[in-house]
């Protein structure tokens, strides 16, 4: 706690997503980071405030829709910018897809005012405090990869064909693999296409990304397990979902229901139940 009552805040934890080493959200208002130097890429986002840093002896700013990406293994330090203080969102990204060879392009250029991947990272930071949505999470993680290539090399991204042919491997694949679910990563190589590819590929040739595919298909395994009487709980463990609050978040999105007001609809139309079975 700070000297007017304010709390600093911090929150951590490593999501089961792969590429992504860490997560970490905070609110500083007198903490100062000395210089240091991290192993990963550091994908920094600042919700309220400002944030002032010296990279390669050249001071830098992050605020508002501001996206900051600062290379590994080179030393910055940090503070806030502003008498209130910042709140920012921070992803610690491994080397898999952000090579180091781009470390020079990222000090030359460590700040991007662009909206599209300001978009992408708040998006992936929802997605991210939600159990059970790796898939998306990996989804959305690729997406950003990918426009962070595109803004360190300074390039437009190249137009790809509609390949309808991969969009309907995927989904033979997620259909074959609905309630054990299968990761990008592993798609992708079992594909051999590129995780990127295949996102927009699929989204193209059916409306949607594949992560709300397989949630979808879920629901559809989950419908008649609920009508013929097993429990919310076991119908979560039978069809995939992470546990029963995550099968009742998404059975209530698309169906506009929860499972337990359906599970009763069988019983008669006159009878009722709440919204928060």
């Amino acid at each position: 706690m700070v000297a007017d009552g304010t709390v600093e805040q911090v929150r951590a934890w490593q999501p089961r997503v792969p590429g992504i080493a860490e997560v970490f959200h905070a609110r500083f208002i007198e903490h100062v980071y000395p210089m240091h130097a991290h192993d990963f890429w550091t994908l920094l986002i600042v919700d309220d405030g400002a944030v002032r840093y010296d990279l390669d002896r050249h001071e830098h700013g992050v605020l508002g829709s501001v996206v900051s990406l600062l290379p590994p293994h080179v030393p910055h330090n940090g503070q806030a910018a502003t008498a209130h203080g910042f709140r920012k969102r921070v992803l610690y990204l491994d080397h898999d897809h952000l090579p180091e060879t781009m470390i020079g392009y990222a000090v030359d250029t460590p700040t991007f005012s662009d909206p599209l991947l300001h978009s992408r990272v708040r998006r992936l930071h929802a997605t991210l405090t939600s159990l059970g949505e790796e898939l998306e999470a990996a989804s959305r993680l690729a997406l950003i990869h990918d426009r962070l290539r595109d803004l360190l090399r300074g390039t437009d991204p190249p137009s790809r064909r509609a390949d309808p042919r991969l969009a309907h491997r995927l989904r033979g694949l997620l259909d074959a693999r609905t309630t054990e679910g299968i990761s990008l990563t592993e798609a992708a190589v079992i594909l051999h296409a590129d995780p990127t590819h295949l996102i927009r590929a699929f989204g193209r040739e059916f409306g949607m990304p594949p992560h709300q595919y397989l949630i979808s298909r879920r629901v559809d395994l989950a419908r008649p397990m609920l009508l013929g009487g097993m429990s919310a709980r076991d119908v979560a463990a039978a069809t995939g979902f992470h546990d029963q609050p995550h099968l009742i978040r998404h059975f209530k999105r698309i169906l506009g229901t929860t499972p337990g007001q359906y599970a009763s609809s069988a019983d008669g139309p006159a009878r009722t139940t709440s919204l928060d079975s």
